[in-house]
């Protein structure tokens, strides 16, 4: 799990386990805290056979 800080205070807001996108308020200094994800999560691996069978039937 990660832990989310505020960049102002660096009060611990929350700790989160995957998130694309999140704001929170800091109840301490009032700070809105926005974060995104370095990276999308990935499709489980079902879906990108189903892709590439469909990608492949189109050839």
């Amino acid at each position: 799990m990660q832990e989310i800080r505020c960049g102002n205070c660096g009060r611990k807001l929350a700790a989160v386990r995957g998130f694309v996108e999140l704001q929170i308020k800091c109840p301490r200094c009032r700070t809105l805290n926005h974060l995104k994800a370095e990276s999308l999560p990935t499709p489980p691996l079902s879906a990108q056979c189903l892709e590439e069978a469909t990608c492949l039937r189109n050839q």
